[in-house]
């Protein structure tokens, strides 16, 4: 079933957004198994993101193929250790005391974070984030952090069944992306995009969407 769901998905997800930028597949491997991570890996996916420390920590050295590692779960502070080195990009950069324990652990480390910051664009209070009209603001304060790279944005859209609605909303979220790429050059990803709403989000110019049950099917919360 992997085997084919990555197939499929690698069909149908379009190589490149309406803007002409490559539409990157993170495989979210929430509570999936060593073994079926790597054979989403071996079946195409070239990048995966994982929600939990300890998951990540306990499966790292078990995942073939070379993938790209993303951390696309809330993170506590006192956890940065853990993935220092280990992560090629953070998602859920939420908060600014999040951003600035990064980069003072990252400095003492000597390693540099690729980070997005997360926008709560639904104004949900079950979600993490700043608000998109506070994004040009929280954006100055952590792009002058030491030891990071803020590299995009992240967005959750709200899972509701108005496609109007949802699309307003992630229009305004490559809108908010385009004016920050204009003064930044290393702006580079809109992370926006799971299973329910990806080809919506796609259409509206996100570049790296995150699937997991598109992917491994409805998660089995007995595997691990």
């Amino acid at each position: 079933m992997i085997e084919t769901n990555v197939e499929n998905l690698l069909k149908e997800i379009p190589e490149k957004n309406p803007f002409g930028e490559k539409v990157t597949l993170v495989a979210a491997v929430k509570l999936q198994t060593a073994e079926d991570i790597n054979r989403a890996v071996a079946a195409g996916i070239t990048d995966i993101g994982d929600n939990h420390v300890q998951e990540l920590r306990d499966k790292y050295c078990q995942i073939e193929g070379n993938p790209k590692r993303h951390f696309i779960g809330r993170l506590q502070t006192n956890k940065i250790k853990y993935l220092l080195g280990k992560v090629d990009l953070y998602h859920s950069v939420d908060r600014i005391n999040l951003a600035e324990e990064l980069s003072k652990k990252g400095a003492a480390a000597g390693v540099t974070s690729d980070i997005l910051i997360q926008i709560n664009i639904g104004n949900e209070e079950t979600k993490g984030g700043f608000l998109l009209e506070a994004c040009t603001e929280v954006y100055k304060r952590i792009a002058d952090l030491p030891a990071l790279h803020v590299k995009g944005l992240m967005a959750m859209l709200p899972i509701e069944h108005d496609e109007e609605r949802l699309r307003r909303l992630a229009e305004s979220m490559r809108a908010k992306f385009d004016e920050l790429r204009a003064a930044d050059k290393n702006i580079e990803y809109l992370s926006m995009g799971m299973s329910g709403d990806w080809k919506i989000c796609i259409e509206q110019g996100s570049n790296m969407i995150r699937l997991g049950t598109a992917i491994f099917g409805a998660r089995n919360y007995n595997k691990i």
